[in-house]
């Protein structure tokens, strides 16, 4: 096994289940030419050390699992599997070579990124067609579709399966299958891929002809689910590991959390190394301070421990440390050595058998301790994470009163190692994650949230989940909305396919109509046009003329000027909720008679409808569509919650004015339009979701931070 290996300037951690020889130079990698010329023409200079480790086994068709922190980059394995495609001769077989590769993505977002790719490499190739399939859920577009002449197919699980309905000896000629982004795949859409896996292996074994088949999976984290992926459906795969963390999981190290207060945590540490005493284990014991250092070791003699010191201020050398602590070892004696994690890389110990935490660790300095475990990471397949045959390393965490800095990513790490966690652990995530999201008072509601009721991510996402003073600054005024029931819709500025700015219109005597013929009236006098020749201000209205209309703008962000004094401001159309960048000579002034009626500009939410397959976003195609079919037109719609300047309506309808009989026709629903088009589906939960949001009491001691 290599675990360190230099690949360019860098130094960097590969735990690998058989050799590979690393192809560190783009000129010598195992890659078609043209390829090779394409990649250096994209301004790509040489693999990344992933790659180097990935590319040689892919290219010469093996079964692969790569993990690592690029693990989401689809370049770990399009070039080698583009190679592969050029080996017309491993397809003979075959009449077309349409079908022999798929690539499946986690969502359509992902399929569109590794598609564009591929158009812009197959210019290195010959004749490469790929072909990306995105399916509503009519019945009829999976019979529309025509794979032939198509080599590379792009799609994603929900997606495939729809497709295999209709297509179901596709999997036959399938002979390069690509599992982008495993940890998302397994995790959303599990049943899924093992059925497809499942087709696939069928197909494979009643298969006639003499095919090549192989199978990739790449990812950013090691997920239980992959262990039957290698043993069930891959033959003796390459496994490439560059994220220490992961590495420990598949090496199965065994993670205990051991709850103690803070002041009795030397007396802890002493009860885990009697154990290893009898064991004979070579224990690092690590802590963030010089000072609990020379305490941990003072301690340890003092109760007949012998052990080694390490930390910046020591004055013996690392070299000297290292070999004594291998001949404690040797000589049968149990190995102790209490150190800080600065000193771990000049010390380059990696065959330790149990660490101990005694200083709680960070995320990021986690891995680095972890490494000096890699020798006795286990190389065998085991069932779970907590199979303790296959166990032959330790990492022991003392959780005390102190440790909640980090608690959340350390909780993170160990439910993914499916380790035993004590509520102590769980109770301070809870604390620490209810102050982050007290931190995010000045950030906007999620827009998840508000969108379709939930966001899937809190723990990453930086946006806010609940309701404050800010939200509840600038509500709409309630002459805006006279009849809640029905009022009139304007939508302008199309975020995507149930998301909108506009205005609402008043059935009687628009006031923003009134407004704005005045203010075109007045801008039309060419003395009228005064540009603001001072410095602009944030937060100011101005005015903008924009051919024949004149609009209301605000400035939202002032850069620097540049030496004409003129420069770019970025400013928001109060009336519109669009967002654009001026030159600062292009705003007017904007007398006070025409700032009286406040911004008219709402934000719109359409609920209870989402993406088909749990995707997070709208598809383009349904955007595109609403937003043409929306987009400036009058809609009557209900309305079923508002928050400060937000609206969620169910539903919202497009309607034409019949003035001569003095009614309006309902010509479509948005909501309906959405769902015949096959990908969007029922969302029943959406609006008591925001009516529970929107029930939060605003948090009334941090009036002073929204001043």
């Amino acid at each position: 096994f290599q675990r360190s290996q230099n690949v360019g300037k860098e130094k960097n951690f590969v735990f690998l289940s058989k050799k590979i020889e690393p192809s560190s130079d783009l000129e010598t990698a195992p890659l078609f030419d043209g390829l090779k010329k394409e990649l250096a023409g994209n301004k790509f200079s040489c693999p990344t050390f992933t790659e180097s480790y990935c590319w040689p086994p892919v290219a010469l068709g093996c079964d692969v699992v790569a993990i690592s922190h690029q693990g989401n980059d689809p370049l770990l394995y399009i070039p080698p599997v583009l190679t592969l495609l050029q080996l017309k001769s491993d397809y003979q077989a075959l009449t077309n070579m349409s079908g022999v590769s798929l690539i499946l993505c986690p969502g359509w977002k992902k399929a569109q990124l590794v598609f564009d790719l591929l158009k812009t490499y197959r210019k290195g190739c010959r004749c490469l067609h790929p072909m990306l399939i995105i399916l509503g859920q009519k019945k009829e577009a999976a019979s529309q579709v025509e794979i032939r002449g198509c080599e590379v197919v792009v799609t994603t699980p929900y997606n495939l399966l729809r497709l295999l309905e209709h297509y179901t000896g596709l999997l036959c000629r399938l002979c390069h299958l690509v599992l982008d982004e495993i940890e998302v795949l397994f995790s959303d859409t599990t049943e899924q891929v093992f059925t497809i896996l499942d087709c696939y292996k069928k197909a494979t074994a009643q298969a006639q002809r003499n095919l090549p088949h192989q199978i990739v999976a790449v990812g950013t984290q090691w997920n239980k689910h992959v262990t039957p992926l290698i043993k069930e459906f891959m033959n003796d795969p390459h496994i490439v590991i560059t994220v220490i963390e992961e590495a420990a999981i598949f090496g199965n190290v065994q993670q205990v959390v051991q709850p103690c207060m803070n002041s009795n945590r030397t007396a802890e540490l002493l009860k885990i190394l009697d154990f290893t005493q009898r064991n004979l284990q070579k224990v690092l014991v690590f802590s963030d301070s010089v000072t609990d250092v020379e305490m941990i070791h003072k301690a340890l003699k003092s109760n007949s421990v012998v052990s080694l010191k390490k930390h910046k201020e020591s004055k013996c050398i690392a070299e000297c440390v290292s070999k004594r602590w291998r001949k404690m070892h040797s000589s049968g004696t149990p190995s102790v050595l209490v150190l800080t994690e600065d000193c771990l890389q000049s010390l380059g110990i990696t065959d330790a058998t149990c660490v101990i935490h005694f200083s709680f660790p960070s995320p990021g300095v986690f891995g680095q301790r972890l490494q000096s475990l890699s020798d006795n990471f286990c190389t065998g397949m085991k069932d779970s994470a907590g199979d303790q045959e296959h166990t032959k390393a330790k990492s022991v965490i003392l959780l005390t009163e102190n440790s909640s800095c980090h608690a959340p990513g350390i909780l993170r790490y160990l439910e993914h190692a499916e380790a035993e966690i004590p509520e102590e652990l769980y109770d301070f995530t809870a604390r620490v994650r209810g102050s982050e999201e007290d931190e995010k008072f000045s950030r906007p509601i999620c827009a998840s949230l508000k969108t379709f009721g939930i966001c899937r991510n809190r723990m990453e996402c930086p946006d806010r989940h609940q309701i404050n003073l800010i939200d509840t600054a600038q509500n709409i005024a309630d002459e805006m909305i006279e009849t809640p029931e029905r009022v009139t819709i304007l939508p302008l500025l199309i975020v995507h396919a149930t998301n909108y700015f506009g205005r609402i219109v008043k059935k009687q005597k628009d006031q923003y109509t009134d407004l704005a013929k005045e203010m075109n009236d007045y801008f039309k006098v060419p003395g009228h046009r005064i540009s603001v020749n001072t410095e602009v201000e944030k937060s100011v209205f101005y005015g903008l003329c924009e051919g024949v209309i004149c609009h209301r703008v605000q400035v939202v962000e002032t850069p620097a000027k540049d030496e004409e004094n003129v420069y770019k401001v970025t400013i928001k159309y109060i009336d519109e909720g669009r967002t654009s960048q001026v030159n600062s000579d292009q705003l007017l002034h904007l007398p006070a008679k025409f700032q009286s009626l406040p911004p008219q500009a709402v934000e719109i939410v359409v609920c209870r409808v989402k993406p088909i397959d749990n995707e997070v976003e709208w598809n383009p195609k349904v955007t595109d569509h609403i937003k043409h079919k929306i987009k400036g037109k009058l809609h009557h719609a209900k309305v079923v919650q508002t928050l400060g300047r937000t609206v969620w309506v169910d539903p919202m309808v497009g309607v034409t004015s019949l003035p001569t009989m003095k009614m309006w026709i309902n010509e479509y629903n948005i909501r309906s339009e959405i769902l015949s088009m096959g990908l969007g589906t029922d969302n029943p939960e959406h609006v008591g979701e925001i009516q529970k949001l929107c029930g939060q009491m605003p948090v009334l001691d941090h009036a002073e931070k929204l001043e």
